[in-house]
């Protein structure tokens, strides 16, 4: 197999052109037998072969800095990078990443997971490396998905007027941007893609002197075949109009043609956009018909695409039945979503009411404030976001929904540790910054059950704004409802409190089971909302023990278990031992939820362990 002959980037440059398409038709090979095994996001990096192979022909990823968007097209970039032999540990704990992470390879220029930043990274280093006198290429590859995002605007609005040499490959796979239609715009576009035809641009410029905009004779051409070009190619214009020399559409599956519109990029010394059209799943049938299916997928079968897997009710499919049941008793009802409507669980909303649905694309911020001016003209928005996300709408949250206690409700999706997406994906922020907000409710479902009953109390019983964040996944053994109140009671006991929230209760449960064995009664507290939290509630649950433990799976630093210690503090009611089990000050990596809850600390063992370790100090 030639595949197994590539074990850099020189290797693939020492091809002969002639074994290129085979060298392609191995990746997806590859591609579709490994992902078929760990999950993973399949269909973009089918789309991406010829693009990254190109990449690697016409740049040196060692000292070029190559910085992708999003990064879930960097599979075949990793496989080409000496990464292929990991593949069956991908997004595994300790395994290989499925981002690209600097720590993992030198040709990793810069982390990635979250969309739209690329282009401000690739200035920043292009900047850097004119400030230090140093020679080497920088290129941002981003995704037409990731143009939906207001921050790549700002990056390409400095970037074009930078003047910095720059390359910003456009991965047009989906969103069209400019619609070519006919004979003429086709052949202009393989003839700007030529080697010859920038050559004779080049000494064509050259005949005017080394300023020749400041020609009257050259201004008029000029002038004539940009009209002409923006006739033929609408879509330029914005770049161009940025400070960008465009190039392109490229067809994204030519490889000799990807290459020479790379190379000729690589020679202008000038900020440029190389525009490339790829088919999102390319090669693999089942991909090609379903791209959305086969973006982010679990185990399937490679030969027929059935996934391994399905039909498993869980909190984000909750969270859309039940609001679109909402929606059917109120016409005030609107669901909104970032290009999430999958994952989140409003397909079925979005299908049955379509004029009340709305997708904003990567564009969380805007999502916030959208939904801001809904609520204040008498709609109930609510909002579908993975917490990770909605960390991009921070300041809108404040800006646009604080200030004017707007009645905006939030389904904070992937609330906690998600798995095997990593550091970039996991929600361990949104406990920390959503409580911390002027007159936010939070409430923290544990069971579906208690996810419809307060979706329907943060629509139409509650006030101001509200958020509701839920994991990622079903529910556990606890499968009751106990959501009227901020806090229950679900065991007692006199020795140790477990004090939990939202899916964790289940560790809380099986760890006071442990505990009982042992001879120590452990009471166990579920906290259904963290936000507000009452002191008095609080003071009067903790009457029987004077240990608390805290479990939660967020960063440390103004967790819930602080703020509650400190509140227990106020009300003369401080425990006498606190045991904060979170993460810490820790990014959690890539791995199965059960397995990062055994590194933690915060599965029933590690918690029944703690717990009687502190009783027997006592």
């Amino acid at each position: 197999m030639l595949l197994d002959s590539i074990h850099s980037p020189a290797d693939v440059r020492a091809l002969p052109e002639g074994q290129l398409p085979q060298l392609c038709q191995e990746l997806r090979e590859f591609l579709v037998k490994s992902v078929s095994k760990t999950g993973g996001h399949l269909a973009s990096n089918l789309g991406a072969v010829e693009l990254t192979v190109a990449i690697h022909r016409v740049f040196d990823t060692e000292r070029d800095r190559l910085v992708f968007d999003v990064g879930h097209q960097c599979y075949v970039h990793k496989m080409l990078t000496g990464r292929r032999e990991r593949f069956a540990a991908l997004r595994q704990l300790d395994g290989l990443s499925g981002f690209p992470k600097p720590h993992e390879s030198v040709h990793d220029a810069f982390i990635a997971g979250h969309a739209s930043n690329s282009v401000s990274v690739a200035l920043g280093m292009a900047r850097a490396r004119t400030l230090g006198g140093e020679d080497y290429r920088v290129l941002a590859l981003i995704g037409d998905g990731a143009l939906t995002g207001g921050l790549a605007y700002e990056g390409l609005n400095n970037a074009g007027a930078s003047g910095e040499p720059l390359i910003v490959i456009l991965n047009d796979n989906g969103m069209s941007i400019n619609l070519n239609v006919g004979a003429m715009p086709s052949h202009l576009a393989r003839l700007r893609s030529r080697p010859g035809y920038y050559h004779f641009k080049k000494w064509y410029r050259s005949l005017f002197g080394p300023r020749p905009m400041k020609n009257p004779l050259y201004r008029f051409n000029h002038k004539v075949k940009t009209f002409l070009k923006r006739s033929l190619f609408p879509g330029s214009t914005l770049f161009e109009d940025m400070g960008f020399t465009y190039l392109g559409p490229v067809d994204g599956h030519d490889l000799p043609r990807l290459c020479d519109a790379l190379r000729w990029a690589r020679e202008l010394d000038c900020p440029v956009v190389v525009h490339v059209n790829t088919v999102k799943g390319r090669g693999c049938a089942f991909a090609e018909r379903n791209p959305d299916m086969y973006h982010g997928v679990g185990p399937f079968d490679p030969e027929t695409g059935l996934l391994k897997k399905t039909g498993e009710e869980s909190f984000s499919s909750v969270f859309g039945k039940a609001l679109a049941d909402f929606a059917r008793e109120d016409a005030r009802v609107c669901a909104i979503t970032a290009a999430m409507a999958d994952g989140t669980g409003l397909s079925g909303f979005a299908k049955t009411f379509p004029d009340r649905f709305f997708d904003v694309g990567i564009a969380e911020g805007h999502g916030v404030s959208m939904a801001a001016g809904m609520a204040a003209q008498g709609l109930l928005p609510a909002f579908a976001v993975y917490s990770t996300f909605l960390q991009r709408g921070y300041d809108m949250l404040i800006h646009d929904v604080a200030l004017e206690k707007l009645h905006v409700v939030l389904g904070v999706d992937r609330a906690g540790l998600v798995g095997a997406d990593g550091e970039t994906h996991h929600g361990c922020f949104d406990a920390l910054f959503l409580p911390a907000l002027p007159g936010y409710t939070v409430l923290c479902p544990a069971s579906f059950a208690e996810l419809r009953h307060m979706l329907q109390r943060a629509l139409f019983a509650l006030t101001g704004p509200v958020a509701v964040r839920y994991p990622r996944g079903g529910e556990g053994a606890y499968r009751d409802d106990a959501s009227d109140k901020p806090l229950v009671r679900l065991r007692a006991g006199r020795d140790v409190t477990l004090l939990s929230y939202g899916v964790l209760v289940n560790q809380a449960l099986a760890a006071a089971a442990l505990l009982e064995k042992k001879g120590i009664r452990a009471e166990v507290l579920k906290l259904n909302q963290i936000a507000p939290l009452d002191g008095a509630v609080l003071a009067d649950f903790f009457q029987e023990t004077d240990i608390l433990l805290v479990l939660e799976d967020c960063f440390g630093a103004g967790c819930v278990g602080q703020r509650v210690a400190a509140i227990l503090a106020g009300e003369g009611r401080a425990p006498k031992k606190l045991i904060l089990k979170n993460l810490g000050r820790t990014f959690a990596p890539e791995g199965g939820v059960p397995q990062l809850e055994e590194r933690f600390g915060l599965d029933a063992a590690a918690v029944a362990a703690a717990a009687e370790e502190a009783c027997h100090e006592r």
